[in-house]
C-alpha cells in the first residue's frame, strides 16, 4: 500500500482488524506507556489514543508492535525493496540479469524525492504536543520515534543529508519550555558528522525533527543503510511514494507528508543535560550532557497523529523494528565480513551487549586438532564494523555441517560451551569502547570487550542438574541451573571491587579444592537472585551479559595469566550483580498498572484485547 500518511495506514490497520481505538480520556505521565506495553507484551494490535489529556491531538502506538503486521504494511514493495538491497550489495547480479532487475531500478528512478510547496501545516507549541513520561524516573517527555533531518553543510542538499531517529528530550531539566529541546547523539552518527562540519565553519546546524507521515518515513529513519543509498529514497520505495519535503521561510526542511515538524538550530559547543531515560537494555541511561536545539518553529498538520513507542528491557516494539530490518537487508553484513557467515545481536539481552555468529575456518585444514583462526580474524572484523562495534560480548563459531544458527540462542550457545577451552579460547579487548547506553563499564563509553571463540570437538557433557560440589559453598547460596552447563550462584550485594576481588578468590579456593573438577559446568553466574536469573532464557541473557564488564567482572576456577594471554582451568565465572556505577533498571509503576486496569475491564476500549 502507497500510504500518503499515517492516518491512512492507522485506518487500513483498523479495516483489517489490526488497530484498536482509545475512547477513553488517558494521561500522558506514564499511563499511555504502560497501556502500550500491556498491549505490546500480549501481541496485540496498534492502538490509536483518541482523548490524551492536554492535549488537542490524537496519538498511536503500537504500530510495528509484531513482524507480522510490520510486513503486512509494506505487503505491496518490501520482496522490491529486499532486491534492490541485494543489488546495491552485489552489482554484478544487475549485470548479469538485467531484465530480471529491471523492476528495482525503475522503482528507485520512482522513488527519487520529489520537491513541492504542496503542504498546509499550522503553527503551534511544543507545549500544545502529546508530551508522553513514559518511565517513572525519566527526566521529562521525548519523542520516541522521530526522523531527524540535517544537511551537510559542505554539500547541501537532500540527497546528502541524514535522516536519523535519535531520541528528543521535549521537556525537564533546565530547557525552556516551547524554546529548547534536547538531542541524544553522538558524534560518529550521520547528524554527528553535520555537526562536526557546521561547527568547523563556526556555523548552527539546521535541524528539523519530522514525527508521523508514512510509516516507510519512520522504518527509513532506523535503517542501517548502505554507502551510497539516501534514506528519502529508501523511504519512497520501501513506501511506493516519494518522498515529498520544501523549505519554510528560514531555510529548514519540511517533511509534507509527516504529522508534526519541529525546526530550529543546534549551535557549536551548547550543550544540556538531557535524561535520564529508560532506554533499550532494561536501564535508565542516565544524565548526561547533550546538544541543545533552539527551536525556529514547530508546525502541526489538520488532525494530525502523535505516533509513539516505549522502550525498556526487551523484547519491545523496537525488537520488531530489528527483525524487520534484517529480513530486509538479508546478507549484506555477511558480504561486508568475508567468512562471515551468521550473526544475531541477541535482543533479549539488550542487542548490542550480545552478539553471536558463524563463520568459517578455513585456515589450518591440514592440522590434526580443530581450534579457532580464521574465527579470530572474523571476530576482529565484526569488533570494526559499524554497530557491530558496540558489542561487549561476541560467541563466534564455526559449524562444518551448517546446521547451527544464531537465532536458536540456547542451542548456539551450548554448542559452544560444549566446545570452548577456556584456557586458551577467551580473548579479551580492555580499555575500549561499549554503547553509550551501557553503564556496566568504567566510563561513559568506556569499558572491555570479551570474545569467546569455540571450535573443534567437544569437550564437555554439559551438566543438567546443580554439581554436588556447587551445593556445599560458603557465602554462595541459592544453586540455579539456568541452561545446561550454566549455574547461577546468589550471593551479597556488590560492594566494591576490592571485596569482590576477594570473594571470586574464596569461591576459586572452595572449588578448585573440591575433588570435583566441575568438568561439566562451563560457566557460573554470580548474581543478586539467583531464581530470577535461572527462571528463564530471557532472564539468564538479560542479567548475565548487560551487567558485567569483562576486564573487571570476569573470573575463573583455577585462572592463570601466562605471556598477558588470561585464561582459567575449570568454569568462567561472571560477576553480574548490580553494582553502585550502575543504572538502574526500569519498572514499572504498581498505582499506574491500577490505573489502567479500567480499559481492560468489561465495558472499556481494550476489552478482550489480552487473550
Amino acid at each position: 500500500m502507497a500510504y500518503s500518511s499515517l492516518e491512512a495506514c492507522l485506518l487500513d490497520l483498523e479495516k483489517n482488524g489490526q488497530l484498536v481505538r482509545i475512547k477513553e480520556e488517558v494521561d500522558p505521565y506514564l499511563e499511555m506507556a504502560a497501556i502500550h506495553l500491556r498491549v505490546y507484551e500480549a501481541k496485540g494490535p496498534a492502538l490509536l489514543f483518541e482523548r490524551v489529556k492536554g492535549t488537542n491531538y490524537r496519538a498511536a502506538s503500537n504500530i510495528f508492535g509484531t513482524l507480522e503486521r510490520s510486513k503486512w504494511m509494506f505487503r505491496d514493495t518490501f520482496a522490491l525493496v529486499q532486491k534492490l538491497i541485494e543489488l546495491k550489495e552485489d552489482p554484478i547480479k544487475a549485470i548479469k540479469h538485467p531484465f530480471q532487475n529491471l523492476n528495482t531500478g525503475l522503482a528507485a528512478l520512482k522513488a527519487l524525492p520529489k520537491k513541492s510547496s504542496s503542504h498546509s501545516f499550522e503553527e503551534i507549541k511544543i507545549a500544545d504536543l502529546p508530551l508522553i513520561h513514559h518511565w517513572p524516573m525519566d527526566g521529562g517527555a521525548f519523542i520516541t520515534l522521530p526522523q531527524v533531518y540535517t544537511e551537510d553543510v559542505e554539500k547541501p542538499g537532500i540527497m546528502k543529508s541524514n535522516l536519523g531517529m535519535y531520541r528528543i528530550q521535549l521537556t525537564g531539566n533546565e530547557y525552556e519550555l516551547n524554546k529548547e529541546i534536547g538531542l541524544h547523539y553522538q558524534l560518529h552518527r550521520g547528524i554527528g558528522v553535520h555537526q562536526t562540519k557546521a561547527n568547523a565553519k563556526g556555523q548552527p546546524l539546521k535541524v528539523s525533527c519530522f514525527v508521523g507521515g508514512p510509516p516507510s518515513h519512520t522504518l527509513s529513519a532506523v535503517m542501517p543503510l548502505p554507502e551510497g543509498i539516501s534514506e528519502m529514497t529508501f523511504a519512497g520505495v520501501l513506501g511506493g511514494r516519494r518522498f515529498r519535503y520544501s523549505y519554510d521561510a528560514l531555510g529548514n526542511a519540511l517533511s509534507n507528508d509527516a504529522d508534526f515538524i519541529i525546526t530550529g538550530e543546534v549551535y557549536p559547543h551548547q550543550n544540556k543535560p538531557e535524561g535520564p531515560f529508560g532506554d533499550h537494555l532494561g536501564y535508565y541511561s542516565l544524565t548526561h550532557p547533550f546538544p541543545l536545539m533552539k527551536v525556529n518553529k514547530v508546525y502541526a498538520k489538520k488532525n494530525a497523529i502523535w505516533p509513539f513507542t516505549v522502550v525498556g528491557r526487551p523484547p519491545q516494539e523496537d525488537t520488531s523494528f530489528g527483525e524487520l530490518i534484517h529480513e530486509l537487508t538479508g546478507k549484506a553484513i555477511q558480504q561486508e565480513i568475508p567468512g562471515l557467515k551468521e550473526v544475531n545481536a541477541v535482543d533479549a539481552a539488550g542487542v548490542h551487549p550480545l552478539l553471536l555468529a558463524i563463520g568459517s575456518e578455513r585456515y589450518t585444514p591440514f592440522m590434526p586438532a580443530k581450534q579457532p583462526a580464521e574465527l579470530l580474524t572474523i571476530a576482529n572484523h565484526v569488533l570494526g564494523t559499524g554497530q557491530l562495534s558496540l558489542a561487549k560480548f561476541l560467541f563466534i563459531t564455526a559449524d562444518d555441517t551448517n546446521q547451527l544458527h544464531t537465532h536458536n540462542v540456547q542451542e548456539f550457545l551450548e554448542y559452544i560451551f560444549e566446545r570452548i577451552d577456556l584456557s586458551r579460547d577467551l580473548h579479551f579487548h580492555t580499555n575500549t569502547t561499549i554503547d553509550t547506553l551501557d553503564y556496566s563499564g568504567t566510563g561513559l563509553n568506556s569499558g572491555s570487550k570479551l570474545v569467546l571463540a569455540a571450535y573443534g570437538e567437544v569437550r564437555r557433557e554439559l551438566c543438567r542438574e546443580v554439581p554436588q560440589a556447587l551445593k556445599e559453598l560458603n557465602g554462595f547460596e541459592n544453586e540455579q541451573l539456568c541452561m545446561p552447563g550454566v549455574i547461577a550462584l546468589q550471593t551479597k550485594k556488590f560492594a566494591n571491587y576490592k571485596d569482590a576481588a576477594t570473594e571470586m578468590e574464596q569461591l576459586n579456593h572452595q572449588l578448585s579444592s573440591n575433588n570435583d573438577p566441575l568438568n561439566s559446568v562451563a560457566q557460573i553466574i554470580i548474581c543478586d537472585d539467583a531464581s530470577f536469573t535461572a527462571a528463564n532464557l530471557r532472564n539468564y541473557l538479560w542479567v548475565s551479559y548487560t551487567r558485567v564488564n569483562p576486564s573487571h567482572d570476569v573470573y575463573g576456577i583455577n585462572s592463570f595469566t601466562e605471556y598477558k594471554h588470561w585464561g582459567c582451568h575449570g568454569p568462567v565465572v561472571f560477576d553480574a550483580r548490580l553494582k553502585p556505577h550502575h543504572a538502574p533498571p526500569v519498572e514499572e509503576d504498581p498505582e499506574v498498572e491500577k490505573k489502567i486496569d479500567r480499559l481492560f475491564d468489561k465495558g472499556g476500549s481494550l476489552y478482550g484485547v489480552l487473550k
